[in-house]
């Protein structure tokens, strides 16, 4: 039998199996689950354009053509690409937390200024309250869906079939892109763990 003692003021809870061995169980919250998840990447694509960048001046390429670089030509380029997962993070949290979704206008042309959006993001991501997050993932999130449509799911679903997977959609092709094009980024990198 398992016995099961909560600690008072933790989300922790201790128990003991029969061999006894003490297991002790954290329940992460909703906010442990995405806002640290979105900051690590948005922090290595920081790490990623820092790299792009060098080996456009090492290897003598204009940074507007890598900028401009795709996997396949009817995809996004490197440019729109960090855009967007900057997007999906920043929207992605707000909507959880049902606070006013921010319009940010994709204007970056440069290394700099992606990275500025890049910080920015972190920035408002990092405004974000554990708080904010309790209960989001029973909560209906609606977001747009296209010109004319707007989908509504619960904030769980949302996260897991949507924010996310585009979320590192967007970021995986960003480091498909750099890797394609000579950058000596590995999965490290990718996880901002280099």
């Amino acid at each position: 039998m398992t016995e099961s003692t909560v600690i008072p003021g933790r989300e922790q809870s201790e128990r003991t199996r029969n061999d006894g061995y003490n297991e002790r169980e954290h329940h992460m919250s909703f906010y442990d689950a995405t806002v640290p998840a979105f900051l690590q990447i948005l922090g290595s694509l920081t790490g990623l354009l820092a790299k792009a960048e060098a080996h456009c001046k090492a290897k003598n390429i204009q940074p507007e053509v890598l900028l401009g670089a795709r996997l396949y030509p009817d995809m996004l380029p490197l440019s729109r690409q960090i855009q967007l997962a900057c997007d999906f993070a920043a929207k992605g949290c707000a909507r959880l937390s049902h606070s006013e979704v921010p319009s940010t206008p994709d204007t970056e042309k440069t290394f700099d200024e992606l990275r500025q959006r890049l910080a920015k993001t972190i920035d408002y991501v990092k405004t974000f309250k554990p708080a904010q997050f309790d209960g989001a993932d029973s909560r209906d999130v609606s977001f747009p869906a296209g010109p004319d449509k707007t989908i509504t799911l619960k904030g769980q679903q949302f996260l897991n079939n949507f924010a996310f997977p585009n979320f590192y959609f967007h970021a995986a092709t960003t480091h498909g892109i750099l890797r394609h094009n000579g950058v000596e980024i590995g999965k490290r990198d990718f996880l901002g763990v280099s």
